[in-house]
């Protein structure tokens, strides 16, 4: 979506207000780790403060993703915040990495958002705060009973005196 702020371009402490719902449905990044269920909801403002137009807004999202330990899919609701400065090309290079620059009279704002979802969302989710997740060793998924696989971890260096004492019992 493109923002156009031609009405504040000229004029200083000039403020517009940014009330918007993005469709980020198509969106991929991170191997499809993340996904948006509905538009992502973006309230905030563009102001221009002389040197460069600063764009802050919080944003709320669902997104689906998988459960952290047991894989499962879920869908959690995400807040993040918005704050970024944005310079207008004026055909010069700028050397600043922390702006954004845009060309014309307005700028793409969904890119902006989904760079901000990523530098701000957590990367770890639970379909709950006991998840006991998957067997180590045969996958099953312990939330839906024991698989029955033994945990005794035995230092393969050891292996071979477990066998002997296997054999006089």
């Amino acid at each position: 979506m493109i923002i156009d702020i031609s009405g504040i371009l000229k004029e200083l402490g000039g403020r517009m207000p940014l009330e918007c719902e993005l469709d980020l449905s198509g969106a991929e990044f991170l191997g499809e780790k993340y996904s948006f269920e509905k538009p992502v909801k973006v309230n905030g403002s563009v102001s221009n403060n002389g040197k460069s137009f600063i764009l802050s807004a919080k944003c709320s999202a669902e997104v689906k993703t998988r459960c952290a330990r047991c894989l499962k899919e879920i869908t959690v609701s995400v807040d993040f915040v918005l704050d970024e400065n944005l310079v207008r090309s004026g055909g010069e290079e700028v050397t600043d990495e922390d702006v954004i620059v845009f060309e014309g009279t307005g700028f793409e704002l969904d890119e902006i958002v989904l760079d901000d979802f990523l530098m701000q969302v957590g990367g770890r989710y639970l379909c709950s705060e006991d998840c006991r997740g998957l067997c180590p060793k045969c996958g099953a998924d312990l939330n839906e009973g024991d698989c029955g696989c033994s945990y005794t971890d035995i230092d393969p260096r050891w292996a071979g005196l477990l066998d002997i004492m296997n054999k006089e019992n």
